[in-house]
Order: C-alpha cells, then sequence, then structure tokens
C-alpha cells in the first residue's frame, strides 16, 4: 500500500460547450446521434463480473419519435436483485480496504473519459432517450457529471482530513470514516444522467458497495455510464445495475438485514412509502439505515414591483420550460405584481411564441417532447381542466399532440386563486401558473409563496428594491433550500450552489457537496495512550 498524505487535483466546473453552427461539437455530436439512431442496441443488466441476460427484452424509443427503436435492455425479477445484493457484498471487503486514493483515480478517470472521449456518446444518449435538446444534455450528462466526480474527489479528501484538533499529554486521537456496514441501494430518476451516475458513484467512492436500479426510461444512458465506469477500472460487483421493477426492488432489498441506505431521487409518494416500509422493517437491519432523498417541487418565482422587466421574462422563459419543465426545480408557480403585469405579459407570450418545438437532432428547437404517454396523459389532463375552470385562463399554449411524439406546447395559465389545483400540486411538466397580486399586499404575498405547498426544493425573487431582497430572504428562509435572487431557480453548479430542499422535498442533504458525502461514512474515534494510567486511585482520594 502506498504510504503519503496526498493532493487531489483541484477541480473547476467544466466548460460548457456551446454548439453553435459551425462548431467542432455541433458536428461531433451530430455524428454521435446519427450513429446512435442507427444503431439498435442491446442492454445486459450488470451483476458482478456478468453482463446478464434474460427472456424477457424491452423496447426503447425516443420520447420525441416514439416509433423509432433504439434497441432492447433485459428485464429482471427478484432472483437478478438477490444476485446483485450478492455480488456487491462479495466485493465489499476488498473494496472498503482498498487505498482511498486508489478509488479516487477511478472516478477522476471516469470524469476525463466523459469529458472527452465519451463526451458526445453520452450527451447524444441522453438527448434521444430522454429527449433533451443540445444544450440541456451538455450541462448535465456531460458537464455536471464530471462535476459531481471530481468535486467529490475533493471532498472526499478533505473529509478524511478532518482530524481532532486537541490530543492531550500521552495521548493521540484520530477518526476514520468508515464505509456503511452492507450495501447501499440507488434509485434514480430519468431527468437527469448526471443524478442518476452520481447517486451510485459517489457512495461507492466512500468505500461502500451499490445496487442501481435507475428509471426504465432512462436505462439508455445509464448503461452508458455504467460503461464508463468499467472502462475507468471499477472493479465488478462495486456497482451492480439491474433493470426490475420497483416492486421487486423493494421487495427484497427491504428485507435484507445487510441493507444499510438509500440514496433516492424522484416522487415524494415512493419515496415516503419507502421511509415507511423502512421503518416498519428496522428491527431486521443490522445498523439504522441512511436515508437519503431529493424529491419533487413545486417551485416558485415571485416578483416584487421593483423588478428587471426583461430579466424577469428570461427567468420564466428558461426556468418553466427549459426541459420542458421536467426538473425538479422547475419554475411551476409565479407571483406577479400587478403593475408589471400588461408589460410583462406581452413579453412572455411573444417570447413563447416564438420557441419552436420538435426532435432534439433539429438544433433550432428549443422545446422537445415529454418523457412518456404517462407523463404525457397527466400533464394534459391538467390542460383540460384549466380550459374548463372559471378560475383559469390560459393564455399561451395549452395544445399538445401524441401522434409522432409527447408533446407539449409550453403552457402558461393565470388564475384569479392562489390556491388554484396547479399553484399547489407538482405536474412536471411545461405548465406554468401565474397568480397576479396588488402591489400593496407584498407582505401577504410572502406568506401566500411560504404556505401554498408542502414543497421546498427551489425558489427566485426578483426585485431591485434590497429591503424587500432582505424581506424575502428571511420570509421565505424554509421554503427553498436553494434561493436565487434575480435568476430563476434552476441551473445549480457542483461547488457552487449545493442542491437539495426540506419539507416534503426530501432530506436536503445537498448533491455536490460535503455534506452528502459524509452520509455515505460511518466515524470511528480512536484514542491511542502512550502513557496509560496503573492504578485507578485519583488523589482526591487521600485524606
Amino acid at each position: 500500500m502506498l504510504k503519503g498524505f496526498f493532493n487531489v487535483p483541484t477541480p473547476v466546473n467544466e466548460p460548457v460547450l456551446q454548439y453553435a453552427p459551425g462548431s467542432k461539437e455541433r458536428a461531433l455530436l451530430t455524428d454521435a446521434l446519427a450513429q446512435a439512431r442507427a444503431t439498435e442496441t442491446t442492454i445486459p443488466m450488470y451483476i458482478g463480473a456478468a453482463e446478464v441476460t434474460t427472456d424477457k427484452k424491452v423496447s426503447m424509443h425516443p420520447p420525441h419519435d416514439h416509433k423509432h427503436c433504439l434497441g432492447y435492455y433485459y428485464q429482471g425479477n427478484k432472483q437478478h436483485v438477490q444476485q446483485a445484493i450478492d455480488a456487491a457484498l462479495t466485493a465489499k471487503e476488498s473494496w472498503e480496504n482498498l487505498a482511498w486514493e486508489q478509488r479516487a483515480a477511478i472516478f477522476l478517470k471516469a470524469a476525463d473519459l466523459i469529458a472527452g472521449k465519451y463526451r458526445y456518446q453520452l450527451n447524444a444518449a441522453t438527448m434521444l432517450c430522454q429527449s433533451k435538446n443540445a444544450y440541456q444534455a451538455e450541462i448535465d450528462a456531460a458537464c455536471e457529471l464530471i462535476d459531481f466526480l471530481r468535486f467529490n474527489v475533493k471532498y472526499m479528501s478533505e473529509i478524511y482530513s478532518q482530524q481532532p484538533p486537541v490530543s492531550g499529554p500521552g495521548t493521540w486521537n484520530r477518526v476514520e470514516q468508515r464505509p456503511l456496514e452492507g450495501f447501499v441501494f440507488a434509485l434514480t430518476p430519468f431527468n437527469f444522467t448526471a443524478i442518476a451516475g452520481n447517486l451510485p458513484a459517489c457512495v461507492a467512492m466512500m468505500g461502500n458497495v451499490v445496487v442501481w436500479k435507475p428509471a426504465n426510461t432512462q436505462i439508455y444512458s445509464a448503461a452508458l455510464i455504467m460503461k464508463i465506469l468499467k472502462e475507468a477500472g471499477l472493479p465488478d460487483g462495486v456497482i451492480n445495475l439491474v433493470y426490475v421493477s420497483g416492486t421487486d426492488a423493494g421487495d427484497v432489498i427491504f428485507q435484507h438485514p445487510d441493507f444499510a441506505g438509500i440514496h433516492f431521487t424522484g416522487s415524494t409518494g415512493v419515496f415516503q412509502n419507502i421511509w415507511q416500509t423502512i421503518g416498519n422493517n428496522i428491527s431486521k437491519y443490522k445498523t439504522y439505515p441512511r436515508i437519503v432523498g431529493e424529491t419533487g417541487g413545486k417551485d416558485f418565482i415571485l416578483v416584487h414591483p421593483s423588478a428587471d422587466i426583461k430579466l424577469t421574462n428570461t427567468a420564466f422563459v428558461r426556468g418553466a420550460f427549459e426541459y420542458q419543465g421536467q426538473k425538479c426545480s422547475a419554475a411551476s408557480r409565479g407571483y406577479v405584481p400587478a403593475s408589471l403585469w400588461p408589460a410583462l405579459k406581452e413579453l412572455l407570450v411573444a417570447d413563447l411564441a416564438s420557441l419552436k418545438m420538435g426532435g432534439v437532432e433539429e438544433y433550432g428547437n428549443f422545446i422537445n417532447a415529454v418523457i412518456d404517454e404517462k407523463s404525457f396523459d397527466k400533464i394534459a389532463s391538467y390542460i383540460n381542466n384549466a380550459k374548463n375552470d372559471a378560475q383559469a385562463e390560459i393564455i399561451a399554449g395549452g395544445n399538445y399532440s401524441k401522434e409522432k411524439g409527447y408533446f407539449i406546447e409550453p403552457t402558461v395559465i393565470v388564475t384569479t386563486n392562489p390556491n388554484y389545483t396547479t399553484m399547489c400540486e407538482e405536474i412536471f411538466g411545461p405548465v406554468l401558473t401565474l397568480y397576479i397580486y396588488n402591489d400593496e399586499e407584498f407582505d401577504h404575498i410572502l406568506k401566500v409563496v411560504d404556505s401554498t405547498s408542502g414543497y421546498a426544493l427551489t425558489g427566485a425573487f426578483i426585485a431591485q428594491d434590497r429591503y424587500a431582497i432582505d424581506k424575502a430572504s428571511h420570509a421565505l428562509r424554509n421554503a427553498a433550500g436553494n434561493f436565487y435572487i434575480n435568476d430563476k431557480p434552476t441551473g445549480a453548479v457542483v461547488g457552487q450552489q449545493p442542491f437539495g430542499g426540506a419539507r416534503a422535498s426530501g432530506t436536503n442533504d445537498k448533491a455536490g457537496s460535503m455534506i452528502n458525502l459524509l452520509r455515505w461514512v460511518s466515524p470511528r474515534t480512536i484514542k491511542e495512550t502512550f502513557n496509560g494510567a496503573t492504578s485507578y486511585h485519583y488523589p482526591f482520594l487521600d485524606k
């Protein structure tokens, strides 16, 4: 084993490529898209050293072109979940005993592979299977995942370096950060390739072993992440990738005595059910499992009468409609002062009318498809209800079609009721609801914003008045784990804005920070005494 106190490379946020016409990156991405569309692939599960196939193949299709087949993945069952757990536990001892700098090197190499050799392939996979345009795929699948890997290595080294500042005479105090005792379950969402990669990777980085179940609609890009990790040198069994139903995964994992934690991003309902299941089974586990989750949001933009109109409009257009509103952080409710509404409405309607919608292969398309038919039908139902409700008026969008792909126009609803359904419920699509308030009711609207939704993930406040900014920052301190001033409520950057919210939005363990990594270790304090006491006698006992 190597000896030394090693400094890791200083992480710097990965530069975002722009994919402008005539650029090298645009040409390379175009080629990667064409190759991916022309190749019908089959994707196995990765369990231990085996690439596992089954007798059930499930087809994968671009949401914006659902008649085209990208290939197939092999669907597993409870038996494969058990095999994945066994493989993880078999790999555990060797992995956790591997020197931390050797683990770090694997994930740093993976980051370099994504930044170089696999950048356009991973972006293309994300574009096709998740219907993200080139820029949204770049900031997600390339830049954010690279940042997660590099910054987490730095955080890991800082965690290991944190030691007790004082040792008494004749003693030496120290702390080691042990991996959790057992295996960790990573349950990842469709909407961010970076999140899907980070949830199992950061857990493994700290010496743990993982069973990873991605969303079915993200398997196409998840399998490529697994390929990259293996090429970077990740040993067999450290991360095991399975494609099973949530029920099959839960029935096996949450009954297992070696279940040590879950790293989750998904819906609030699923997370609450998981928490309840873990609680009911708590006596079965060797340790109290770590429960880390980021769930939903009903994210707001509150506009003050002193706000800049153009800045406000851009915050709404980008914050609500980039990636079709399928971000946990997407703006889905807005509060606009009556004095600014006429001018803002004009800008907003004009910008939305100019947005192009279609497949990701056409670079001019700002709007692409929502993820699948189930999501499409849910979003369409909200729009239909608004069309028939006297409390709501659709001022932009409102149309949809699933003939070729699951396309829904960016839709803006104006409501007279601050507690209207679409102001309160998470829709997870390109639907923004606005409430127009009287300027003099600003103090009251702060309370409305704070109390309307059970979620508390992201929020934005737009104003030039510094007293108003100070007041809103305090009044809304519990309404959003990520709070933005004069900006949209999306686009958190690793190392700059650690991401996560509280209330119904999750455990607020801040992905992209040291806080999250601390959840995946169990500290042990060690005190060594060089000249120990040889008698029980204390001076106070003397007469």
